[in-house]
């Protein structure tokens, strides 16, 4: 019986520990390019031009796509279904030459609704390209974070995005 106690409050500790997590997060990741902006943003603003630099399409190849409204800007949509890469849509919601958001739904394997956003800045002759998402984690998201580093995890597949992102803009 005592250990039965000591685990329900070893675990009443944990919830407890997780549930005092931040609930919002944000990940951002830059780089600067050649690219003109608007190259780059061609290849944000149309959802059928990730597969040329998105890093999760690069990582399953497969994955099943449809799309839906305007192919490009504001109401654009894009619906995945993948092995490796769960469930979500995407939604353009706001689109300017120096902007574009996106409204970011992930349906399976954690259910979670973020906001991901893209800035092209000037930088001299270059631009300079920053990708954010942000939202808010749900207990379970936060528990995951205790084992996995997602800033660490989530900001090498930005990288490599915008890297790839870059080269394709470099040469459409």
């Amino acid at each position: 019986m005592p250990m039965l106690l000591g685990l329900g409050v070893t675990f009443g500790l944990l919830a407890l520990y997780i549930h005092s997590r931040p609930s919002a997060f944000r990940y951002e990741r830059s780089l600067t390019s050649d690219a003109p902006a608007a190259a780059l943003h061609g290849l944000i603003n149309d959802f059928h031009n990730w597969a040329q630099w998105s890093p999760w399409e690069k990582a399953e190849p497969t994955v099943q796509k449809t799309y839906d409204g305007p192919t490009t800007g504001v109401g654009a949509k894009y619906h995945w279904l993948g092995k490796r890469t769960g469930e979500g849509r995407m939604t353009i919601v706001a689109s300017e030459p120096s902007r574009i958001d996106i409204d970011l739904v992930f349906i399976k394997p954690i259910a979670a609704h973020n906001k991901a956003t893209f800035t092209l800045e000037p930088d001299g002759a270059n631009t300079k390209v920053t990708w954010v998402m942000e939202g808010e984690s749900n207990f379970m998201s936060k528990a995951f974070g205790l084992v996995m580093n997602m800033e660490k995890m989530l900001g090498k597949d930005f990288d490599s995005g915008l890297a790839a992102m870059r080269d394709a803009a470099k040469k459409g």
